[in-house]
């Protein structure tokens, strides 16, 4: 049984710069591939570095969302200017999440481990609530005892 709590988040809104992953939605290895790739390609060009110069808090967020039949992925803060690399405003509704807390080593294990926690364990194993889309994020909140630690937040319904 994974630990997971359901909150309640007002709506807010992610400034982010992102990539159409083109693997398979079941090829867990090819996304995160593509995932890990586009994250140092946006670290290494100054992209990422910019977006952090605009946010508002000291939150990283990794966004999935479907836009027009895309599979989506974006690096994304909380901001309220824009610079000219963003290529999406992400709404996210207000209302009930699930959320799965850990940490890890680096980032990109943080995002795989609540990934795989929240949509491997969790979701499969609710009989309350469902998710039934929208955009879903891994919430990298700081560094703490040299690990990573942050929050998977995806919206729910109650069934």
């Amino acid at each position: 049984m994974t630990n997971y709590t359901l909150e309640k988040k007002d709506g807010f809104t992610v400034l982010g710069i992102g990539v159409e992953l083109k693997s398979d939605y079941t090829d867990f290895v090819g996304i995160n591939k593509e995932k890990n790739d586009f994250w140092s390609a946006i670290a290494q060009d100054g992209r990422l570095d910019a977006l952090k110069a605009i946010a508002t808090n000291d939150y990283i967020f990794s966004v999935n969302e479907a836009v027009n039949n895309k599979m989506m992925h974006y690096a994304g803060v909380m901001a309220e200017s824009s610079i000219q690399e963003v290529s999406r405003i992400i709404e996210f509704p207000t209302g009930e999440y699930l959320v799965v807390k850990g940490e890890a080593k680096t980032s990109a294990e943080l995002g795989n481990t609540l990934t795989g926690l929240a949509f491997g364990q969790a979701l499969p194993e609710a009989k309350d609530f469902a998710y039934v889309g929208g955009p879903n994020t891994v919430v990298e909140m700081g560094q703490r005892d040299g690990l990573v630690f942050g929050e998977m937040w995806i919206p729910v319904i109650r069934k």
